[in-house]
């Protein structure tokens, strides 16, 4: 089964060798086919430190690196 891969922006960089990017996704509602905008925040691992708050980064799935991260940055923009 393929990865997962998400696009989002850092919106927190405060701990070591993590980044907490926020992914937006737009659906239509079922029954009242209004456009319904939906976030969620997932930790990822950023091994070098190297992205910085309101990047847009694409993140992985990966195998659990702690307690909250099982996603890893792979690519700027």
């Amino acid at each position: 089964m393929p990865k997962r891969i998400l696009q989002g922006t850092v919106t927190s960089n405060q701990n070591a060798q993590t980044v907490t990017v926020q992914v937006e996704r737009r659906f239509k509602h079922p029954v009242l086919q209004k456009t319904i905008r939906k976030s969620k925040k997932y930790r990822a691992h950023d091994e070098n430190n190297q992205y910085q708050v309101g990047d847009i980064v694409r993140i992985q799935e990966c195998a659990p690196k702690s307690k909250t991260k099982r996603w890893e940055v792979i690519a700027q923009g």
